[in-house]
């Protein structure tokens, strides 16, 4: 455990307004339909704003380790949100803790992701233009029905380790940390639910790597492991299986989904972990979507499938 080794900074909330919230809450994309509700619409996108916190745990599992929280600043003080630990991809690892860190805010747009996703409808150019007409209208028709309520996200750094047969136990480390150090604090400090069934665990590329060693060592911990394009090789495709296997065994609860992409370059041991995992029993979905891996993908696609994704599953719900 870590307890007692972080050193919080900026611990107030504070307007996200880097790049993640460059679309302002009461505009909408150009040629738009406005949307629905009117005084009380505009309430509930009110409530999505994000606010930041960031912190810097000084014995991380690495070293010294800045992590930023977005937080749905609500009105209703009573508000409670499930929590979604988000891990960046390897391209931030290499841009020290505090850069790094911001991954999703600055480089992946979260904070616009959230804005459009309390303006629907979302529009082909709100992924990029990595979307196809069947999928976007089938996130449409879920918000529709169902709005976005909002996640607190975790946001912690993570350097360019968990490489080969070192991944095992420096996954197991980051876990700890994550579970033991780092949720408490969440849990205590923001408007969590603050349980494990309202508690999820994601990443893209490196991260999607992290997220299935965290999620598959401490299972108990999560409602829902997801991954986007996650980072795996052929070889080590029948060990996560193996680790996906036990994780389900201890924690039957568990929702897991991958997530690749026709022109993700780790595409085929995705495929391959979800047929290595349907032969073992382990129930999980297989997401392919539309894109290329990129940050163009990170901005559309991986941000919009991930915050769905979860939003839903750890409330109980059926994800679109």
């Amino acid at each position: 455990m870590h307890a007692g080794c972080e050193r919080p900074s900026g611990e107030s909330l504070r307007p996200a307004e880097r790049q993640g919230a460059a679309i302002a809450l009461g505009s909408r994309p150009e040629g738009a339909a406005p949307a629905a509700g009117g005084a009380d619409a505009g309430a509930a996108r009110a409530a999505l704003e994000p606010r930041e916190l960031s912190w810097r745990f000084e014995a991380g599992p690495f070293g010294p380790t800045d992590v930023v929280i977005s937080v749905p600043a609500s009105p209703d003080r009573g508000a409670r949100f499930p929590v979604l630990v988000a891990f960046h991809g390897r391209g931030e690892s290499l841009k020290g803790s505090q850069r790094g860190a911001r991954g999703w805010l600055d480089d992946y747009l979260l904070g616009r992701a959230i804005a459009r996703l309390g303006q629907p409808p979302l529009a082909a150019r709100d992924f990029e233009m990595y979307v196809s007409a069947a999928r976007l209208e089938q996130v449409n028709a879920a918000l529709r029905a169902q709005p976005y309520a909002g996640l607190i996200v975790v946001c912690p750094f993570l350097p360019d380790v968990l490489r080969k047969e070192s991944a095992w136990s420096e996954g197991a480390a980051l876990a700890d940390f994550v579970v033991d150090t780092l949720l408490p604090r969440v849990y205590s400090k923001t408007p969590a639910l603050g349980t494990a069934a309202a508690t999820g665990v994601d990443g893209v590329s490196l991260g999607g790597r992290a997220a299935l060693l965290v999620g598959f060592a401490r299972p108990l911990a999560f409602g829902s492991v997801g991954s986007l394009q996650a980072a795996l090789d052929a070889s080590e495709v029948a060990r996560f299986a193996e680790l996906g296997a036990q994780a389900l065994r201890q924690n039957p609860r568990l929702t897991l989904r991958l997530l690749t992409s026709d022109e993700d370059y780790f595409r085929s041991p995705n495929q391959e972990l979800s047929a290595a995992l349907r032969e073992r029993g382990v129930p999980h979905a297989l997401s392919q979507v539309v894109g290329t891996h990129s940050y163009q993908f990170n901005r559309g696609p991986g941000v919009f499938e991930m915050l769905l994704f979860h939003s839903r599953v750890l409330r109980g719900q059926t994800p679109p």
